[in-house]
């Protein structure tokens, strides 16, 4: 059910494309099953934004949706049923208040990612204008002025979320709807007709979510220039992965990519142990809560806002790094993924370091052992699982990333997302799609093994 989150933004865009454009296969299907001389549909404008969006954005509901589930108390509901409320009711006055904080934070996950959507509206939005792209299409014409305005204006939409999520979160409302209760035990259909149902709908379920998938997986076979017309490819072929795999201009992106990507997420590995130690050690709770809304400004910026912020502060000699021009270096790129990303692994490392019993450090530190010989025995071991698959989930965010490495890369550090896009507007489909199926299978490996890192923890 979570497949979508496995395709970056621009993998997941091609797929989409491949499957349900005009000229993909379902619009050629259909077009040939009733004998139309067009195709039955453009893949332009706010329908298809919408439908993409919610596609690859539904897993926020499902996961956040799903777990707030199993933490509600069931009893509760029972209990309204024992004094005579309806169904309805039990749904609207005792389910949906405990499962609000659950909503409302899917709510921000994808208010804030659909603001920062880029692929989607560059390749099938059309004619519909936002942000992101009108400040990518100022700077590239060299106007500045207008692509900084249009930031701050984005980047004030986004703060806004986030400010309006923390003080909600911080509301004895949220923390009541939040406890944790005792779960209702999942109850076997025994009717056959229901049983029939479920599995139909099970299977058109699943259809839907694997089909762009394996759509990427197809073409990345098809030879390039033979498949014209025709509904699936004619011909197939493993040029396209050798080539990628093979030739060094092709297969230096991937090198580039898993480099930058695992830089930024050990850089962000090692700052999340600084800030979570400074967040959970003496002060007063208005520092700490502003050391952690600080955290998370980065991950609410849209990547569009990151990428112009830093070009505008670090595309000349700069106080911090003196003479030194970030802009148009290898380095520009790992910087931006660990500003972008880091907020992520700050989060991991903060909810396993609260789960710690404080007695084990205090015993630690009775017996003589040092703070670093703490940290290094007693802390690290603990909290390292939830850590580590922070970090694994930073890594394969950045591998896919788009939005800022299109307006700061350079031909050194071209990575893999540029490559696809660069396959695409050259018309080498079989290419692009080799490139996203290679990337879908580095990012699938990373996240199993990012959940086992968080069983090991739980």
């Amino acid at each position: 059910a979570a497949l979508p989150l496995v395709l970056p933004p621009l993998v997941g865009t091609v797929a989409f494309i491949f499957l349900c454009g005009e000229s993909g296969i379902l619009a050629r299907l259909v077009q040939s099953v009733f004998y139309l001389e067009t195709p039955p549909w453009s893949l332009r404008g706010w329908t298809a934004l919408l439908l993409f969006h919610t596609y690859t954005m539904y897993p926020f509901f499902y996961v956040l949706t799903g777990a707030g589930l199993r933490r509600i108390d069931a009893g509760l509901a029972e209990a309204g049923r024992s004094l005579g409320a309806g169904s309805v009711h039990v749904l609207f006055r005792v389910v949906l208040p405990q499962l609000t904080p659950s909503l409302v934070a899917a709510g921000l996950l994808t208010f804030m990612t659909s603001m920062a959507s880029f692929s989607a509206p560059l390749l099938f939005g059309g004619s519909v204008r936002v942000l992101t792209l009108e400040i990518f299409t100022a700077r590239q014409r060299g106007d500045l002025e207008l692509a900084l305005t249009e930031t701050v204006i984005l980047a004030a939409f986004s703060l806004g979320a986030l400010t309006f999520f923390q003080r909600y979160e911080g509301t004895r409302k949220f923390a009541a709807a939040a406890m944790k209760g005792t779960g209702r035990r999942l109850k076997p259909i025994t009717s056959g007709k229901a049983r029939a149902a479920a599995i139909v709908g099970g299977v058109l379920f699943a259809s839907l979510l694997v089909l762009p998938a394996a759509t990427l997986v197809l073409v990345s076979f098809a030879q390039d220039g033979r498949w014209t017309t025709q509904t699936l490819p004619p011909a197939y072929t493993l040029a396209n992965y050798a080539r990628i795999l093979t030739e060094k201009d092709a297969s230096g992106v991937f090198i580039n990519s898993l480099s930058m990507s695992a830089i930024a997420a050990l850089a962000a590995l090692v700052w999340s142990f600084c800030v979570v130690t400074l967040a959970m050690g003496k002060g007063s709770r208005a520092w700490k809560r502003l050391l952690s809304l600080l955290v998370l400004v980065p991950w609410a910026l849209p990547g569009t806002v990151v990428a112009v912020a830093l070009a505008e502060a670090y595309g000349k000699p700069s106080p911090l790094l003196g003479s030194y021009v970030l802009i148009g270096t290898f380095w520009i790129l790992p910087v931006v993924y660990f500003l972008r990303f880091m907020p992520l692994v700050v989060r991991a490392v903060q909810a396993s370091m609260e789960q710690l019993d404080p007695a084990l450090e205090e015993a630690a530190g009775s017996l003589g052992a040092r703070w670093w010989q703490r940290f290094r025995r007693v802390t690290l071991p603990l909290v390292w699982p939830g850590a580590a698959a922070g970090t694994l989930l930073a890594f394969v965010i950045a591998l896919g990333e788009y939005v800022a490495s299109v307006l700061l890369f350079v031909p050194s550090n071209r990575p893999i997302s540029i490559a696809i896009a660069s396959e695409l507007r050259d018309l080498n489909l079989g290419a692009a799609a080799a490139y996203g199926v290679v990337l879908m299978g580095i990012i699938a490996v990373s996240m199993i093994i990012a959940a086992k890192f968080e069983r090991w923890r739980s």
